[in-house]
C-alpha cells in the first residue's frame, strides 16, 4: 500500500470516532453523561421496563455502576422504579414521560449530527455506502452484532 492510500479499516475507525465524539457533544445542552445517555437510550429502545441487572448488561457495566446511573436519572425525575408485579423483591426500571421526552429529543439530536457527516455525500454515495457497511457488517458474523 502507498502512503497515501488510505486503509479502510482505518478510515471506518476515524468516522466512527467522530460520531461517537458528536453524539456526546449532543448530549451536552442536556446536562448528560455519556453513560446516562446511552441509558436512556436503551430504556426509550426495551420492550418493557427492565431490571436493574438486565439494564447493567446492556450497558455492558457492573450492576453497581448501573445503580449510580440509575439515582442520578430517577433524581432528575427521567427514570422511575416500580415493584414487579410477578416479584414484590423485585424492581422494574422504566422512564417517565418526561425522560420519554428527552431520550426522543437526545436520538433526534443524535440522528441530525450523524446526518451532518454524510451531507456532502450524493444520495446515490449514500445508499452505496450504506450496502457496502451492511455487507461487511452481515459478513463479520453474529458475535460482533449490538
Amino acid at each position: 500500500m502507498h502512503s497515501h492510500e488510505k486503509d479502510p479499516a482505518d478510515l471506518v475507525m476515524m468516522v466512527a470516532r467522530s460520531m461517537r465524539r458528536r453524539h456526546m457533544a449532543a448530549l451536552e445542552p442536556f446536562g448528560l453523561s455519556p453513560s446516562h445517555g446511552r441509558a436512556l437510550r436503551v430504556l426509550s429502545s426495551a420492550a418493557g421496563p427492565l431490571r436493574p441487572g438486565d439494564l447493567a448488561e446492556r450497558l455492558r457495566i457492573a450492576p453497581r455502576s448501573a445503580t449510580d446511573v440509575v439515582d442520578a436519572l430517577e433524581s432528575a425525575g427521567y427514570v422511575a422504579r416500580h415493584a414487579d408485579a410477578t416479584d414484590r423483591r423485585a424492581v422494574l426500571l422504566d422512564l417517565t414521560d418526561e425522560g420519554r421526552a428527552l431520550a426522543d429529543t437526545i436520538a433526534q439530536a443524535q440522528r441530525s449530527a450523524s446526518e451532518a457527516m454524510f451531507a456532502g455525500l450524493s444520495a446515490d454515495d449514500r445508499a452505496t455506502l450504506t450496502d457496502l457497511l451492511s455487507r461487511i457488517h452481515d459478513e463479520s458474523g453474529a458475535e460482533n452484532r449490538v
